[in-house]
């Protein structure tokens, strides 16, 4: 009997487990039911397409097909000197064959303002901005401070007159100095427009300077009255307004070119 009543026992807990199993298995299968909460739609980022520099272009490469591509670019930051192709679409067509008047590195976005058509000129006239002239003189490579002036530098020009001493018979020559041109860019050392890879000096026997058609007569003048150097500028005073002042030389002053920068004595035609 006692036989009897434990099997029954055993039947009672082994159903209630099988009861309490399925229970479980029947909520976890109604949880599974419910749909899964929706992602919040992320805003997508307007872009636009922009012509850009697909590798480097230097100063005065002519732009080839293969140096530009259109590129993605966020619209809120695209400026509006760029080249969109929903405004250009031929854009890419109607660069090639353009000077570009200054680098672009890869990736910038191609501008107008920094390209020219050449139209068959030079590089030089290419690049020349508007009413400007490129006037050359000799330079001295002994005497050329290590080439340190290089293209896209500023300086200043000096004429130095040797001249005899009218009160003093015997006596020495007295020397005048003056800046007769101030803050001008060079444009060119040699036929070399810009510093080449890894040099940081160039020696060379002519330069080319950016001047305006007054400065150029100065200059042709100069020439023959003495001799001219250039003095480099400081980058920090590119900017600067030059204003006559008790520190500016005068007639008849010595140039001290630790002040002033690395004066490159020039030759003058006799």
């Amino acid at each position: 009997m006692w036989k009897v009543k434990r099997m029954n026992t055993a039947r009672i807990v082994v159903l209630t487990i099988a009861v309490g199993a399925g229970g479980i298995a029947a909520y976890l299968a109604s949880g599974s039911d419910k749909p899964l909460p929706t992602p919040e739609p992320v805003a997508q980022m307007q872009t636009v397409d922009v012509l850009v520099a697909k590798a480097d272009i230097g100063l005065g490469q002519s732009v080839k097909p293969e140096d530009m591509q259109w590129q993605n670019w966020p619209a809120a930051t695209a400026s509006s000197s760029f080249i969109r192709r929903s405004d250009r679409p031929e854009a890419a067509k109607e660069v090639v064959g353009s000077i570009a008047r200054a680098p672009f590195i890869a990736g910038e976005p191609i501008r107008d303002p920094k390209l020219i058509k050449a139209n068959g000129s030079g590089f030089m006239a290419a690049i020349l901005p508007s009413g400007m002239r490129a006037v050359s003189t000799e330079i001295s490579p002994e005497t050329g401070a290590g080439g340190f002036i290089l293209p896209n530098d500023r300086v200043d020009v000096i004429l130095s007159k040797r001249e005899k001493n009218p009160d003093r018979s015997g006596s020495g020559d007295i020397v005048h100095s003056e800046i007769i041109l101030a803050n001008v860019r060079v444009l060119a050392i040699d036929q070399a427009p810009k510093e080449k890879e890894g040099q940081n000096a160039v020696v060379g026997k002519t330069v080319t300077l950016e001047l305006k058609p007054e400065q150029t007569e100065t200059l042709a003048r100069a020439r023959q009255s003495g001799t001219l150097s250039l003095s480099l500028r400081s980058i920090a005073d590119v900017n600067a307004v030059d204003t006559k002042s008790d520190d500016a030389p005068r007639r008849g002053d010595s140039i001290n070119v630790v002040r002033y920068g690395i004066a490159i004595p020039m030759m003058t035609q006799k």
